[in-house]
């Protein structure tokens, strides 16, 4: 039978034979060697890019706070040994003294009004601002314009705007000392805070409602909800992670609140727009009373360290565990 036409033999190749490469089967002391050799290489990696940073974290950030807790338990100018150690009289002097506790509730009233109005006036413009609308690209520049300017610079522009005989003057109907009146100075700056903050929670909120699949409200639309209604039973509660750390950023920053206030009234009218941080810089590099500084510097850590905590045990917990879970199915 003669042989079929694809079954003829295949011609030896030209030049030396090689042969097919073999898979090398390692033993077992030798696997073990390889994995600890990539589990050092991994280690050494890791130990690269983050000792650098951690250095840095210790000396600034947490050497400071060591230091400062040290501080508060003397009585010190800044200049000369600590000799003079009193404990804890100075907590205690800070919590008598009527100008530290009025800086408190300073804080605590700029902590509220952000809630109230700064924050929903930011998700109302998200709003308005994500649906489809002529020169959406040009506004969402210029409400996030003022975010991008220093404290400074904002403090500055603002107080030639409210001095007296000033555009503030020429535009309201009435004329007021805005910044030297102990009864409005406090709401004059949350104005001037809100203009400053409000344009980078509003981008937070964009960007967590692009995150909304549009299916979801276009379902409820076609359901015969109205537009408020998705935005209450839909849209909202898609977008709660995104509004609780906007909240956690804005209670954190009006806590800590101190440039914008100390370039425009220094805390004054007589302690009238005081927080802790202008508090705490007053009695410090204007009277040289560092350790007394210190204790007011410590509270404000506390606060701040105790309101995150809870926070997050609290009302970050839920995000917290989605992202975990999210991250470990993929």
């Amino acid at each position: 039978m003669p042989p079929r036409r694809d079954s003829a033999p295949v011609p030896a190749p030209a030049g030396p034979v090689v042969d097919p490469p073999r898979h090398v089967v390692l033993s077992a002391p030798a696997r073990r060697l390889s994995r600890r050799a990539r589990a050092r290489r991994r280690w050494a990696t890791i130990a690269l890019f983050l000792v650098p940073a951690l250095v840095l974290y210790l000396l600034l950030v947490v050497a400071p706070v060591v230091q400062a807790m040290y501080f508060s338990g003397f009585a010190w100018s800044g200049l000369g040994p600590l000799d003079d150690h009193v404990g804890l009289d100075n907590f205690k002097r800070a919590f008598s003294e009527d100008v530290f506790l009025g800086a408190l509730k300073h804080n605590g009233a700029f902590v509220l009004l952000s809630l109230v109005f700064q924050l929903p006036f930011a998700l109302a413009l998200a709003l308005i601002l994500n649906a489809r609308l002529r020169g959406r690209a040009l506004l969402r520049v210029l409400f996030f314009a003022p975010f991008v300017l220093s404290e400074v610079v904002t403090g500055v522009i603002w107080t030639l705007i409210l001095q007296p005989g000033g555009l503030a003057d020429a535009v309201a109907p009435v004329e007021r000392e805005w910044l030297a009146d102990p009864g409005i100075v406090l709401y004059t700056l949350f104005v001037v805070i809100s203009w400053k903050y409000f344009g980078f929670h509003m981008i937070l909120y964009l960007a967590g409602l692009q995150q909304i699949p549009r299916e979801l409200e276009e379902a409820a639309e076609i359901d015969g909800a109205t537009r408020l209604q998705v935005i209450r039973y839909v849209t909202l509660p898609l977008l709660g992670p995104t509004i609780r750390v906007s909240a956690f950023l804005s209670i954190i920053g009006a806590l800590q609140l101190f440039d914008l206030i100390w370039v425009m009234t220094g805390g004054g009218p007589v302690n009238a727009s005081n927080t802790m941080a202008t508090y705490m810089i007053d009695w410090s590099f204007q009277r040289f009373q560092f350790g007394y500084a210190s204790a007011v510097a410590v509270i404000l850590l506390v606060i701040s360290l105790v309101f995150a905590l809870l926070y997050q045990r609290f009302a970050l917990r839920r995000d917290v565990e989605g992202a975990l879970t999210t991250m470990g199915a993929r």
